[in-house]
């Protein structure tokens, strides 16, 4: 069913999230005759994916009797912004809360010539890795198709980079990373990338969309056949033993279960594999050779993220020494092992905490 804009869904339907298909099926609801519904749908799904319309009074092509249809019985708003914060090196952060009141982070990284917007897909995470914020936080509910997709829609609002394919634009990557596991809400996922995709509507290139995840496998093949989105892999550890503890789904699918669903990824693209930099836990020599070792015969990358930490967090950082060291053994192995550079220090940047503390601020 559609989303609904209030608590108890008695309100106008949200169209943020719907294919043309579902276009249709609401305007067919609304009395449309049915040889109009295809280029109605059509019409609509520029505007608000190409063009980025938060009102129907803007679409000017479509009848007025339409318009004003659409008004009374449908919907194009977005989740509110009830904070935002700006680093010092042009990092964005953004918390949105929806009609439910629950709320997730979105953020945006700029760089010269290009930026990524990271997107949130779950209202808190089942999955409770030891090193991430987000995993302190329960499962609430999946996202709709309508609330990933609308996190973009803000993201370009606040860019001001409407229309969607106008040149120059900042807003050119994705990266699904955010709060949640991505491929626990795999269907919603798929629906709002496939719209972000779409040359008419937001016109994001899936050379340009990274998926992550934590190793949930039986979606990792179905992700690159459908999608063919870049993928990225939260690793963390090159031992069972010890990414059960920092990544607990690896207890269900292990470290070689979930290297050979890499070897099979239809794309000829390297997977990145996500490595979190953790003092004396992870980050021995012995551990970067054992990282060349697994990666053996996997196009693949290693991106070293130094560990961003949060009040009582259980680990520290590794030192820049080891860091570099760690790289270097990795990159003698001919992979390539960037230290990430760390944005956002100064607003809150580990996900999760800016969500954290407008709950504080609420409760008190």
């Amino acid at each position: 069913m559609p989303a609904r804009n209030d608590p108890d869904g008695t309100g106008p339907v949200s169209l943020i999230g719907l294919p043309r298909e579902r276009l249709e099926a609401e305007l067919a609801a609304l009395g449309v005759p049915e040889g109009q519904r295809r280029m109605r749908a059509r019409q609509l799904f520029r505007w608000i994916y190409a063009r980025g319309a938060d009102a129907f009074s803007r679409m000017t092509d479509l009848p007025a009797e339409l318009r004003d249809r659409l008004a009374e019985h449908c919907s194009l708003s977005r989740p509110r912004i009830v904070a935002e914060q700006r680093s010092a090196d042009g990092t964005c952060k953004w918390l949105l809360r929806f009609a439910d009141g629950q709320e997730v982070e979105s953020v945006f990284i700029p760089e010269e010539d290009r930026g990524a917007l990271c997107i949130s897909t779950q209202v808190g995470c089942t999955l409770s890795c030891s090193f991430c914020h987000t995993g302190t936080m329960p499962l609430v509910r999946n996202l709709s198709a309508g609330e990933i997709l609308a996190q973009m829609l803000v993201a370009r609002d606040m860019l001001g980079e409407w229309p969607s394919g106008r040149p120059g634009r900042l807003f050119t990557n994705l990266v699904v990373m955010g709060m949640g596991e991505p491929l626990l809400n795999y269907d919603n996922l798929a629906t709002a990338l496939r719209i972000a995709m779409d040359p008419a509507g937001l016109d994001l290139s899936k050379r340009r969309i990274t998926v992550s995840t934590s190793g949930v496998v039986p979606r990792i093949e179905q992700c690159g056949r459908e999608l063919g989105t870049g993928l990225a892999i939260s690793l963390h550890a090159v031992r069972d033993a010890l990414r059960d503890r920092l990544v607990p789904i690896n207890r269900r699918w292990n470290i070689a279960t979930l290297l050979e669903a890499c070897r099979h990824y239809p794309s000829r693209r390297a997977i990145t594999f996500e490595y979190v930099m953790l003092r004396g836990v992870n980050d021995s020599d012995a551990d970067a050779r054992e990282l060349v070792r697994l990666l053996r015969g996997i196009p693949a990358k290693v991106n070293l993220i130094p560990f961003n930490p949060w009040p009582g967090a259980p680990f520290v950082c590794s030192s820049n020494d080891r860091m570099r060291a760690f790289a270097a053994i990795i990159e003698a192995g001919n992979i390539a092992a960037p230290i990430r550079l760390p944005r956002g220090r100064d607003i809150l940047a580990a996900c999760g905490q800016l969500k954290t503390a407008s709950q504080r601020h609420r409760a008190a």
